[in-house]
């Protein structure tokens, strides 16, 4: 609800462009300049490694409800994810480290995300992350895993 009223809120913006208007519903939406953007980036799911852009989405580290125009746009913002890894990322029950180690949300149920193909027995390292990509995982980590509240 909350992500429908900012897309209302840009409809009526005078001071963003019809273009820019369309690419950033567009990008909301799962498809478009984003995804483009991010595919420069990233080439495949850094969990499952699937590489067919049919089957990946552009995911957003810093949520779009949280970004500034420009940020809703940017490829450093993104990863390119199957739609069951960007599920657990979008909902925070994943993240990466700035490294690469994958980081499982303690409040996580392991044996589901074991069948949706995130291994959870062994140390996992996706690869480094550019400096853009680093500083909205850090956003990620900070505001959208979930940690285990006392």
């Amino acid at each position: 609800m909350w992500e429908h009223h900012i897309e209302s809120e840009m409809d009526r913006n005078a001071l963003i462009s019809n273009t820019e208007r369309e690419a950033l519903i567009t990008a909301r939406r799962g498809q478009g300049l984003f995804k483009e953007r991010v595919t420069e980036i990233e080439k495949r799911c850094r969990i499952t490694r699937v590489d067919n852009p049919v089957h990946l989405r552009g995911s957003h580290c810093k949520p779009w409800r949280d970004c500034d125009n420009q940020e809703r746009l940017d490829g450093q913002n993104g990863l390119l994810l199957t739609p069951s890894i960007d599920h657990l990322f979008d909902r925070g029950f994943i993240s990466f480290e700035a490294d690469g180690t994958l980081i499982i949300s303690p409040v996580a149920h392991r044996p589901s995300l074991e069948r949706m193909g995130v291994p959870i027995d062994a140390d996992v390292n996706v690869g480094g992350f550019s400096s853009g990509q680093r500083r909205f995982l850090e956003y990620h980590r900070d505001a959208v895993l979930l940690i285990a509240v006392r």
